[in-house]
């Protein structure tokens, strides 16, 4: 967080505070508002806290004037909006920025050791400091959520006065004034007390973040959502909360969905059309949509009638509708597999226009080289655009789950639009001899190994569910994981010779029983993503030197023996060969959070040498 110039008084404010107050103000960069500041989560300016606010309400809304539109139909389609929005800028060229509010409100003063809400202090206005001792306030370390995603604040009274046999419906009413200090003598939980000038026994703070503990004190969730600011109405809940750290990773987790532009798309003429499209697939004829498009343009339309009864086609051949319509997991994959479909035809050179957004050629020289690898149909994607969507947020979520449960949405008034971002780059895209793969994945010590992670991995998330019998099958295959692997290895090789470090470059996997094939690419939210130095790479001599370099550095690990002789590694046992020494990849690399790896079904084990996929390779 970087504080901008005193001229930039509303990049982000503090709603909570009196009017009279001067706005806090702070820095983050767009992309952020998606993946790690977005609608709900909370953010640290300075000593303060802050919740960022929703995207609509009475007040602290998102203002949509500094957002520009983004047009992805695809994506757009199976998220039910019409288009998407860049967040709020945080520069010297915006007037306003993201909206946040005070959260929490429970603050500590470090010198009266005072524990109490924020306007109880009585701050002068603009600064957050305790208005007897002067000092700066120190917001509550601790917050409680459920996994409805509600969000409040830690009931500090009921958590102190537990052993006094007051009820909950007694909170404050003692006439006390709750303290919280340090003992200093080690930075764990025992060492943050709490106490009441009401004269009950100071406690710790030792046991709260148990499952069970809210729960022993008769609270439920009372449904706050302080993100939707004063006017949202607190809905029903009755779950039982869980105390979490002000900073903890489970207070706030994303659901990014992402698409990348491919025709018919990707050549930005079907912008235009974008807010008549759910009137437009309701018709047939071409005299209807002739007669709609004069109507809805007041003239001539921006885009030939034929061109827009293609795109319906398109349209309605990836996402049909009707009585055996689709789920959205389903869509979701249909999206996939499109993707995957246009990645290994490519586009030809007569197809393009001057703003066509997807460029993908096979290379120049011969393929016959990746043969002996198991390697077919390279090509070099030298434009690509992907958008990544805020779809909604969870707390409390399994990050290594295959699906998102508890969604929260980002508006409680059902909005035509999401927050996205738009990146630009280049890529190189490579499939798997499918003869060769189906043989290597039926081999039995194969699916053995891939059953053990699959099992680790179904377990984990049935102990973390609720509901055991609602968790969706492991996507655990023995080509998913292969893929996996491949492209990390791959990004690690390709870090060394395209000038890109290892963070900036991403997978997109297309693993199914009629896919296998992995999409390594660059992207920034410029066009500085598209150097040429990535694509270069895919070109078949090229390409044959990088899979072999990298099966050799998988061959071995600096933790080896222990890591390829490992039973289990990784959370809860999903990876089996796989460390932060030779796989692992920085978290923005990764699609499925450094699980599911596995580098000994790429080169084999010392007992089994065969079991890779590769072994081959390892061999000569």
């Amino acid at each position: 967080m970087t504080p901008p110039p005193a001229r930039r008084r509303r990049a982000l404010t503090g709603g909570a505070a009196p009017a009279r107050n001067l706005p806090r103000r702070g820095a983050i960069r767009r992309a952020q508002a998606i993946t790690t500041y977005g609608v709900g989560s909370l953010v640290a300016v300075d000593h303060e806290s802050f919740v960022v606010s929703g995207l609509d309400g009475a007040d602290e809304h998102w203002d949509i004037d500094e957002s520009p539109r983004i047009y992805e139909r695809r994506l757009a389609r199976l998220l039910g909006v019409q288009h998407f929005r860049l967040p709020p800028a945080s520069d010297d060229t915006s007037k306003d920025g993201l909206r946040v509010r005070r959260f929490p409100l429970m603050q500590s003063c470090p010198e009266c050791d005072d524990l109490r809400r924020y306007r109880d202090f009585t701050p002068p206005p603009g600064r957050s400091v305790c208005g007897t001792c002067e000092a700066d306030l120190v917001p509550s370390r601790f917050v409680i959520a459920c996994e409805a995603g509600h969000l409040d604040e830690f009931p500090y009274w009921h958590w102190v006065h537990r052993s006094s046999g007051r009820g909950a419906t007694t909170a404050g009413q003692c006439g006390g004034t709750l303290k919280l200090r340090s003992s200093g003598r080690s930075s764990s939980l025992r060492s943050v007390l709490i106490s009441c000038t009401c004269g009950v026994p100071e406690v710790s703070m030792e046991g709260s973040f148990r499952r069970s503990a809210l729960k022993d004190l008769g609270l439920r969730c009372r449904g706050t959502r302080p993100w939707l600011g004063t006017s949202a109405v607190a809905q029903s809940c009755g779950l039982t909360p869980r105390t979490l750290q002000r900073g903890s990773s489970a207070v706030w987790q994303p659901v990014v969905k992402s698409a990348l532009s491919i025709p018919p798309w990707s050549d930005g003429r079907a912008d235009p059309l974008a807010e008549h499209w759910d009137e437009l697939r309701k018709l047939d004829s071409r005299a209807e949509i002739e007669m709609c498009l004069k109507f809805a343009f007041k003239g001539e339309s921006p885009v030939p009638v034929d061109e827009v009864m293609a795109l319906l086609d398109a349209e309605r051949e990836e996402d049909p509708t009707g009585e055996n319509a689709p789920t959205f997991d389903h869509r979701y994959r249909a999206l996939r597999n499109k993707e995957y479909e246009r990645l290994r035809s490519g586009n030809d050179e007569r197809e393009r226009s001057r703003d066509e957004q997807y460029i993908c050629e096979s290379p120049i020289g011969g393929t016959a080289v990746l043969q002996p690898l198991g390697v077919a149909g390279p090509m070099l994607v030298k434009k690509l655009r992907e958008v990544r969507a805020l779809k909604a947020f969870t707390r409390l979520a399994d990050p290594d789950a295959p699906f998102e449960s508890n969604e929260v949405p980002l508006s409680d008034s059902g909005l035509t639009w999401l927050p996205a971002m738009q990146v630009h780059g280049e890529g190189v895209f490579l499939r798997l001899d499918e003869d060769r793969l189906d043989t290597w994945e039926k081999a039995p010590a194969v699916a053995a190994r891939v059953e053990r992670m699959r099992t680790a991995h179904q377990r984990a998330l049935e102990q973390r569910a609720d509901d055991p019998t609602r968790v969706a099958p492991s996507p655990a295959t023995p080509r998913m994981v292969l893929l996996h692997t491949l492209a990390h290895v791959l990004i690690d090789e390709w870090s060394l010779e395209a000038g890109y470090p290892a963070a900036s470059l991403r997978e997109r996997l297309y693993a199914a029983d009629d896919m296998a094939g992995l999409l390594v690419y660059t992207a920034t939210s410029d066009s500085a993503g598209s150097l040429g130095g990535l694509v270069a790479q895919g070109e078949p001599d090229r390409l044959d030197r990088a899979i072999r370099s990298a099966v050799h550095r998988a061959e071995w690990c600096s933790s080896d023996p222990l890591c390829v002789e490992s039973e289990a590694s990784g959370t809860s046992g999903t990876n089996l060969a796989a460390c932060h020494a030779c796989v692992l990849l920085p978290e923005t690399s990764c699609e499925h959070n450094n699980i599911l790896l596995d580098r000994a079904l790429l080169v084999g084990t010392p007992e089994e040498p065969g079991l890779g996929f590769f072994a081959g390779i390892v061999e000569s």
